[in-house]
């Protein structure tokens, strides 16, 4: 990946929801609401504190998360959606 975040953002590859509901219905890409999962991708090396520390993020790569609905920079890098987030965007990990 050539991303790498800054400070305290995260690289997350976007999750899209099945397209299909469970009954077999097709959803239409108008009526999808925008997605709010994703895998974490790259972690910025966090924040520094007034000691001039790095402060450690919650999150690692690997991990997928859930995050604000409107928030972030969307980018797609080679067909693949990815969004820039703030770490304070990310609402849970999903475990």
């Amino acid at each position: 990946m050539a991303l790498k975040p800054l400070a305290d953002r995260i690289v997350i590859k976007v999750i899209e929801d099945t397209e299909q509901t469970s009954g077999g219905i097709f959803i239409p890409d108008s009526a999808k609401e925008k997605p709010q999962k994703g895998e974490v991708v790259a972690v910025g090396e966090g924040k520094t504190n007034e000691k001039g520390e790095k402060e450690p993020l919650e999150v690692k790569v690997g991990d997928v998360v859930l995050y604000a609905k409107y928030a972030g920079t969307e980018v797609k890098i080679d067909g693949v959606e990815y969004k820039i987030l703030s770490i304070k965007d990310a609402l849970a990990v999903i475990e």
